[in-house]
This record gives C-alpha cells, sequence and structure tokens, in this order.
C-alpha cells in the first residue's frame, strides 16, 4: 500500500460530521470532495445507542463496565481502552484493557461464528493504568502501562497461560505497540511531553523475554532521514529511557500506534498529528497535522489509538474532539466514520475489526456518566471497504 504525505488538509467548510477533507500534497491537488463526499457518505441521525453512522451500518453494545456481559456471568471492567480481536476457530475474540490505577489489566470477549457473544473473562490482573497496545503475530496481546516506569505485559486472549511480565521492552509510560514481522521489530510510544518512539528487537522473534530496546534518532523537523540506536539502559533508573540518548527524537504524547506494508503509523496527542515512518526507506514525514488546515474545522482533532482496515485506510480515534472515529484513505481523504453523542466527557479507545472485517470493535471509555465505572464497549457492523 502506498500512502502519500497529507500536507495540508482542505475542508470545505461546514460540520465535520459531514464533510471529507481533500489534501493538499505539495503542489498536487487531490480532486475536491463534496459533502458527505468521506468514503462512507455523511453521517446519520443517532440510533438507539446515541451513535451517528452511515448508510448501511448499525450498532449494538456488546458490555457496560460494572455490569455482567450480557450472556455471561462476567463483570466487565472499568475503563475500557486499547483493543484486538484474534481468530478464534470459526468465531473470534476481541480483548480490552483497563486503564485504571490500581487494578487495571485487561479482559477478553469470545463470539461465536454468527457474532454471539458465548463468555467473557479476565486475561491480566494486578496492572496498572493499561492504556493501550499491540497484538502480536503469534496472537498474544501486549497490555502496555501508561505509568511511569510501566511494563509491558504479554498476555493470552485465550486466558489460559498466565500473563507475563515483559522488562526487557523497556520501563517508561507506555502507551501502544505495533508488530513488524518483517523486521522482527515491535514498535512502541510513549505517553510524555517530550516522549520517544521505540523498536524492540527480541533476540529470538516470536519470544520477548531478551532483546535490544532502541530508540528513534532524528532531527527537529517534520519530515526527514531516521535511524536507530540502543537504549544502554531499559530499565530507565536512575536515568528515564528518554533522555539517555543524545539526538533521540522528541515527540508530544505519543499514543496508538498500527503497522502494515513496511509501514508504521502513530499519533501524537500533544500536537495533534498523526506520523507515518517508511520503513524501508528509514524516512518519516507527517500523515495528518491539523495545525495546517487551511480552512472550516479541522476533521480529526484528539488523535488517540490507531488501527487499519484490509482497504488501506487507517481509523483514527479522537480522545475528546467531537468523540468520532475518522477515517485516513490511501487517497488522501479524512472525514469522521462515526460520532458519539452525548458523551463529551468521554474518549473513543480500542478499535478493533474483527478478522473477516466486517465488525469494528471500540469503547466510549466513560460512557455517558463521564466516570470510569461508565464505560461502554460497542460493536459496529456494515459494509467496510475491502
Amino acid at each position: 500500500m502506498e500512502r502519500r504525505t497529507l500536507l495540508r488538509a482542505a475542508v470545505l467548510g461546514g460540520s465535520s460530521a459531514a464533510l471529507g477533507g481533500t489534501l493538499w500534497r505539495g503542489a498536487a491537488y487531490a480532486a475536491p470532495a463534496q459533502p458527505g463526499a468521506g468514503p462512507y457518505g455523511a453521517l446519520g441521525a443517532p440510533d438507539a445507542n446515541g451513535i451517528r453512522l452511515p448508510s448501511g451500518f448499525t450498532s449494538r453494545v456488546i458490555a457496560r463496565s460494572g455490569q455482567t456481559v450480557p450472556g455471561t456471568s462476567y463483570t466487565w471492567h472499568n475503563a475500557p481502552d486499547g483493543g484486538a480481536c484474534y481468530t478464534d476457530g470459526s468465531g473470534w475474540i476481541y480483548v480490552s484493557n483497563s486503564e485504571i490505577n490500581p487494578s487495571g489489566g485487561a479482559s477478553a470477549v469470545k463470539f461465536s461464528a454468527t457474532g454471539t457473544v458465548t463468555s467473557a473473562y479476565r486475561i491480566l490482573s494486578g496492572t496498572r493504568t493499561n492504556c493501550a497496545g499491540g497484538k502480536t503475530p503469534w496472537n498474544t496481546w501486549l497490555s502496555c502501562e501508561e505509568v511511569d516506569r510501566g511494563y509491558v505485559y504479554e498476555t493470552d486472549p485465550w486466558g489460559v497461560n498466565a500473563a507475563v511480565q515483559r522488562p526487557a521492552m523497556g520501563r517508561f509510560k507506555h502507551e501502544a505497540a505495533a508488530a513488524d514481522p518483517v523486521r522482527r521489530a515491535i514498535y512502541l510510544t510513549e505517553d510524555e511531553t517530550n516522549g520517544r518512539f521505540y523498536r524492540f528487537l527480541p533476540t529470538t522473534w516470536g519470544n520477548l523475554s531478551s532483546g535490544t530496546l532502541q530508540v528513534m534518532v532524528a532531527g527537529s523537523a517534520t519530515s526527514g532521514s531516521f535511524t536507530w540506536t540502543n537504549v544502554p539502559d531499559p530499565d530507565g533508573s536512575p536515568t528515564s529511557t528518554r533522555t539517555q540518548v543524545s539526538g533521540s527524537k522528541s515527540f508530544n504524547g505519543g499514543e496508538g500506534c498500527h503497522y502494515a506494508d513496511d509501514t508504521v503509523w502513530f499519533t501524537t496527542k500533544g500536537d495533534n498529528r498523526v506520523w507515518q515512518l517508511n520503513l524501508t526507506a528509514n524516512t518519516y514525514e507527517l500523515a495528518y497535522d491539523d495545525s495546517l488546515v487551511s480552512s472550516g474545522t479541522a476533521p480529526l482533532t484528539g488523535v488517540d489509538n490507531i488501527t487499519g482496515s484490509a482497504s488501506g485506510d487507517l481509523f483514527v480515534a479522537e480522545d475528546g474532539g467531537t468523540m468520532e472515529i475518522c477515517v485516513i484513505t490511501p487517497n488522501d481523504v479524512v472525514a469522521p466514520f462515526l460520532r458519539v453523542d452525548g458523551q463529551s466527557a468521554s474518549e473513543i479507545t480500542g478499535p478493533a475489526f474483527s478478522p473477516d472485517g466486517t465488525r469494528l470493535y471500540f469503547s466510549s471509555q466513560r460512557g455517558t456518566s463521564g466516570s470510569s465505572s461508565g464505560g461502554i464497549t460497542y460493536e459496529v457492523r456494515g459494509p467496510f471497504r475491502t
């Protein structure tokens, strides 16, 4: 998949809920978008769950914090955050972190081939502020602690094997992780105002018990070339990992991270940007920057968790903003895919597609109450692009 840099969004006026933005790429100009001209069209009225969706899509509630998951006896965790899906025979599993401290951890919901919930259970306990994370090619879930000198925990989505702490992956304020099977690396974001972007190279691919933690080294510009340098002390004490390597590039609040086709994308909430790294050429650039919006309302604010679909579209969840999940297409259109109404004190978390790409899971972390005990986890089903 080839994705071109989004140098400046040109929004055609009006509400971002109904408009796609075309994008300038240097001297080239993308064809103008029309109102509602995102790949899925305009958003409709709120459905029974308060979600505005394009035509042809429906939503349902999967779980609510503090309540038993329908069809099971398991009580869903508070403050649901990062998530991922796993194939389970003819069905699948959705895992979700809990961003509370103490007793964060993670839970899972299992689905049959028809999408019926068959069970729910805990896969990680006794950890702190488990924010985002990432899926490995060997089908484990990396649950990341967003606390000072936090750990990465490798967990079993089936809940059979005990979770394992992975200190070799560094101790810092972890956010998200993305696995690259080509270079056999795990990319890691750091949620600090002067955070860094890391990669972990396991000694043996598929075994995260040992390896080398490296940090991205680059200039202060928003594009250019980069290299990787070993972090001398991944334990981060007494010197934090982000300050150990001279010339390592600072990022303002690292959040979501996604890998596909020799490219890794990650978001930075402090400056509302989506970055992309070309891992073949070792270059980096911006995929989205709302400070360069030429007119109207920025189509995407409060960038946070990020995932991708089979079509090459990126789906970016908003932490606040207008409570939208926005899509960034390979042909450089930025537009809302959905909006959650009546939950302005919350944030959208954990977007992940079912293995067949027909269902999107996500959570409103604090729901209508604005409290961590009010989280709601949803499923959206419909004709996603393939």
